[in-house]
């Protein structure tokens, strides 16, 4: 296949406005769908792409071997765009194509041969998709537990904590000083090592916010930042997708807070909240499955045999 007239190249800031129409092309309900998070995480996956006027392949590595996502463009371009990855992966990379994080309505639109690939579900990257109006009351039995937990700090707290929305130009030090400070508290471990991917990733949407497009927030208390979240609306879904959400961890109440708050602020219109993937961490999945989730966005992995 001739790949000539595509254009390849890594990911930059500057690239955002250009990008961003492709992604108009298809809605996937996923967080993959969302621009801001492939530039959060570029450095994790060495992102490169390549691209024409109707479509985006994603060049990625992950364990020092070449993979992709789906494609990014209109649906009757799926099975096109999927061959030109394929073709690329096989000729120009000599590798076999494996696709990453696939939707489910991707993989029914691409009714691929089960003699030519292994379609795997991934459940440790399926999306955790929310009420947001439940998220912004937590009223109803099943919340009880989370307005306790509100109360409880609203009650601890009152008069010393407010929330404000956060600006990179204002607050870029002070965000990246906490997110530090949370770090070291957390002390997780994870030998893929998404954490301190994930606060550098943070560091370069705050660096590059003059480019890129997302809403911050955070909770103080006496004056100081002790909650963090980070998110994108998509007007057509009605979805926002939390990308970052980060609290003290030993504050009663503050990440229903912050949950609470960074939508009642930035995103009151949203009708579905995409609060991402559990990583397979346990800790991480019995919280994000504390919220109560409405369904959760199916992902595959696709590899040619």
């Amino acid at each position: 296949m001739n790949f000539e007239h595509f254009i390849k190249k890594e990911m930059e800031p500057q690239d955002y406005d250009i990008l961003l129409p492709y992604f108009k092309m298809r809605y996937s309900h996923t967080c993959e769908n969302i621009l801001v998070s492939n530039f959060m995480w570029k450095d994790y996956y060495h992102t490169h792409y390549i691209r024409d006027d109707h479509g985006l392949i994603w060049l990625m590595e992950v364990d020092g071997q070449p993979v992709t996502m789906v494609p990014v463009c209109a649906k009757q371009d799926l099975k096109h765009y999927f061959k030109v990855a394929e073709a690329y992966f096989n000729e120009v990379l000599h590798s076999k194509l494996t696709v990453c994080l696939a939707d489910k309505e991707a993989v029914e639109l691409l009714d691929l041969d089960h003699e030519k690939y292994d379609i795997l579900s991934v459940r440790d990257y399926y999306d955790y998709v929310y009420d947001a109006e439940k998220l912004r009351t937590f009223s109803g039995k099943a919340y009880h537990k989370k307005k306790n937990h509100l109360n409880a700090f609203k009650k601890a707290y009152e008069g010393r904590y407010e929330y404000r929305s956060l600006s990179c130009g204002c607050h870029h030090d002070e965000i990246m000083a906490f997110l530090r400070k949370w770090e070291a508290q957390r002390d997780l471990e994870d030998p893929f090592h998404r954490d301190e991917y994930e606060l550098n990733g943070i560091d370069y949407l705050l660096s590059n916010c003059g480019y890129l497009d997302y809403k911050m927030g955070g909770i103080y208390i006496d004056g100081e930042l002790q909650a963090f979240s980070l998110g994108v609306y998509g007007k057509v879904e009605k979805m926002a997708v939390i990308h970052v959400e980060k609290a003290n961890p030993d504050i009663r109440g503050l990440y229903p807070m912050i949950c609470q708050q960074f939508l009642c602020h930035e995103f009151p219109d949203a009708e579905l909240v995409n609060r991402e993937d559990d990583m397979g961490l346990e800790g991480l999945r019995k919280s994000k499955m504390s919220y109560n989730p409405i369904y959760l966005e199916e992902k595959y992995e696709i590899r040619q045999k």
